[in-house]
């Protein structure tokens, strides 16, 4: 099942892009809807060998359910920003459609085998949609950053911020909000404060499910991400 998005009303380069070149990986054992897909972008100024491995674990968000192709994805937007700035990048998509926190973290460790630079958690949607804990919400994010850096002490991680259905009540939207921050300060992360913003029951940015963002919905949610990546490429090229 994809990540129903909740439908909540928030007050949301002059030069060619360059080649892009997908792979795509098999996912964990065991685990059949899991696949990734790895996307090098090679920015202009910026040698092959300092090439920055940037890893997107999340939910159909990441994975791009219902998009015709993979490079209109949020990550691979995001990725081709990155080369637009200079960046050498290889972009992995390790997105699971339905994917919970707990889910996330169970298939971590292989995430984790290959190098990661920077690792992009977009997790915590479906805890919501489905009204699970937001304490545990909080723990499987912070053993996600802690397995991540136990592994790869130089990677840096950024928390995406979602929000839950209003339907679940104030107390439990407000127990669920400052998840993301709290865990992103506890743990020196950067932060997305909300990833849909001004994409979240925007018509226009949404399929016709209403639910899922189209290719100029996950644009919108690069350019929002952007901001917040590009200094963790900056600190990784310097």
């Amino acid at each position: 099942m994809g990540l129903l998005v909740p439908l909540i009303t928030l007050g949301m380069v002059g030069c060619s892009p360059p080649a892009d070149t997908p792979e795509v990986e098999s996912g964990p054992p065991g685990n059949s809807t899991a696949m990734t897909t790895r996307t090098a972008v090679r920015g202009d100024s910026v040698g092959a060998d300092t090439s920055i491995r940037m890893v997107f674990l999340g939910t159909s968000l990441t994975a791009g359910l219902g998009l015709r192709l993979p490079e209109d994805r949020w990550p691979e937007q995001v990725g081709r920003l990155a080369g637009l700035s200079g960046y050498d990048v290889d972009v992995v998509n390790a997105g699971v459609s339905g994917d919970t926190s707990t889910g996330g973290l169970r298939r971590l460790g292989w995430v984790l085998e290959e190098r990661v630079d920077v690792l992009v958690v977009e997790l915590g949607a479906n805890d919501g949609l489905r009204g699970q804990s937001p304490s545990n919400l909080e723990e499987n994010l912070h053993a996600i950053v802690q397995t991540t850096r136990e592994r790869w002490p130089e990677a840096q991680i950024v928390i995406v911020g979602m929000e839950a259905p209003r339907n679940l009540g104030d107390e439990y939207v407000s127990a669920f909000r400052v998840v993301f921050p709290r865990v992103a300060a506890a743990t020196g992360s950067s932060l997305v404060p909300f990833l849909l913003d001004g994409v979240a029951a925007v018509p226009e940015l949404n399929q016709a499910d209403g639910i899922h963002p189209t290719a100029e919905g996950h644009q919108k949610m690069a350019e929002t991400a952007w901001p917040y990546i590009e200094p963790l490429l900056r600190e990784s090229a310097g």
